[in-house]
């Protein structure tokens, strides 16, 4: 395994942190502040909003291998501090516990913290900064953004915070996390913005701030303050070949968590914008397969039937440049963009086709869950004709070959049986089993389609766009062909 992980900042039991899988930001100009004399004004500020977060549930027998620890190691008081997970089956367990931390937003009780602070547990007890408890309520998570709200029924009055507008935040500003690492109780770290919509590929909404502050397990859901004490972040994963802090933190915008901390305050579940389309990145090859000058957008890969795109008639191969009066420089701009659009809102949405901007209105929908489709492996052997300038084998869809790669009934065009080593379609991404539907627009049916479309686009310097058909899902590709 490589050295580099990244790591959920909560800790649970003796394997405190689980491994993760990486918003278009306009920025606002702002003066430069010096880093203050001291951060003790702010901290006695902001430290009384923020919480210990402890979690307990039940422990599995078995479910993992007893940790290499020696008679008399220190980490027997840890192990009775939070219980040992890794007794044999058939053994009495205590429970699992876990520790994060989180922030009052609401003086009604409300605290926020991250999804995988509180991810299957039975019990969430609250530390207030003054030392009072409170056994917490769970509101409702998005596993999605990694985000939870919590609810105590407070005695007296609670010390609130208030969100920042993270959009204001520049790379290279002084930034505060308050938290509980390791479960030391509220501790203080500081540090800048270390870089700006980051993507950690830990899901489809990704847009963290990075940060070199020291954030370590327990650290999860703790706040990052502006120097106006204002949250800007939510603390949630560290880059570590250890685990713990190398000065790469990665927060969730405030801008982001808004809006999901406020549907789970009000219904526990989050609801989402819906276009109804599958989109792609628009690589190089691409943008010059489209006649685009630079890599720019989000390229349609597929359109749902009587979806709000397909009903405002958005079409397979669009390249969708503007969103709502948002340029799309990324494809992975446009989901949180859309995520967050209002459903049943009329939004203006521009697309590249054939040549030219045209523009669209979309009534935007609701996302609802998705089920992803079976594979299995393919049987059979059909005939093959090679086709030299892509560098791939390919065949007729009929039976032989539908049964070989488990190909649906109605499906056409061609489909590649072999792909040569640094060939332009190995190059491309292309790969055995892909069916080729379309080159160029032109709708495929036979491999000597596919050799002349090639060889009018090679002729021309050009790369050709082809839309291929991968485990019932479509996806163009940009080929530069063989002369």
């Amino acid at each position: 395994m490589s050295a580099r992980h990244l790591f959920r900042t909560s800790c649970k039991g003796v394997l405190p942190a689980a491994v993760v899988g990486a918003f278009l930001v306009a920025s606002t100009a702002a003066l430069a502040r010096p880093a203050p004399e001291s951060f003790a004004p702010l901290v006695k500020e902001v430290s009384p909003a923020v919480v210990f977060v402890q979690t307990e549930r039940q422990a599995e027998a078995g479910n993992r291998p007893r940790l290499p620890f020696p008679e008399g190691s220190p980490f027997e008081e840890f192990l009775e501090r939070f219980g040992n997970p890794n007794m044999p089956e058939g053994q009495q367990q205590r429970p699992l516990r876990g520790v994060g931390s989180g922030f009052i937003v609401d003086d009604e009780g409300f605290i926020v913290t991250n999804h995988h602070v509180v991810e299957n547990a039975d019990d969430i007890e609250i530390t207030l900064d003054d030392g009072r408890t409170f056994s917490a309520e769970l509101i409702g998570t998005d596993p999605q953004t990694d985000l939870a709200v919590l609810k105590i029924d407070p005695q007296g009055d609670l010390p609130v915070l208030e969100f920042g507008d993270s959009d204001a935040i520049e790379v290279g500003d002084w930034v505060m996390a308050v938290g509980n690492p390791f479960g030391l109780g509220g501790s203080v770290t500081a540090g800048i913005v270390s870089a700006r919509s980051r993507n950690i590929n830990a899901g489809p909404y990704d847009d963290f701030i990075q940060t070199d502050a020291a954030i370590n397990r327990g650290n999860s859901g703790g706040p990052m303050f502006n120097l106006d004490g204002e949250v800007i972040g939510i603390n949630t994963a560290i880059f570590s070949p250890s685990g713990g802090s190398i000065g790469i933190g990665f927060a969730i915008p405030s801008n982001l968590a808004q809006p999901i901390i406020a549907q789970l305050k009000d219904s526990g579940t989050v609801e989402r914008g819906w276009l109804g389309v599958m989109v792609q990145q628009v690589t190089p090859e691409l943008a010059e397969a489209v006649g685009l000058e630079q890599p720019r957008g989000a390229l349609v890969a597929n359109v749902v039937p009587r979806g709000p795109a397909d009903e405002a008639g958005l079409e397979q191969g669009d390249v969708i440049t503007s969103f709502a009066g948002a340029e799309i420089q990324e494809m992975r701009d446009l989901p949180r963009i859309v995520a967050g659009t209002e459903i049943g809102r009329g939004v203006e949405v521009e697309v590249w086709r054939n040549g030219s901007e045209e523009r669209f209105q979309v009534e935007i929908g609701r996302l609802e869950p998705q089920q992803a489709g079976l594979q299995t492996e393919p049987q059979g052997q059909p005939d093959t004709a090679a086709d030299e300038s892509l560098g791939a084998s390919l065949a007729a869809v009929d039976a032989a070959t539908r049964q070989r790669f488990n190909l649906s009934s109605d499906l056409q065009g061609v489909v590649i049986v072999d792909v040569q080593d640094g060939g332009p379609a190995a190059e491309a991404g292309l790969r055995p089993g892909d069916v080729i539907r379309r080159v160029d627009g032109e709708e495929i049916e036979a491999p000597q389609q596919v050799a002349d479309a090639l060889s009018e686009a090679a002729s021309g310097q050009r790369s050709a766009l082809m839309l291929v058909e991968r485990d019932g899902n479509p996806l163009f590709v940009g080929v530069r062909p063989r002369a």
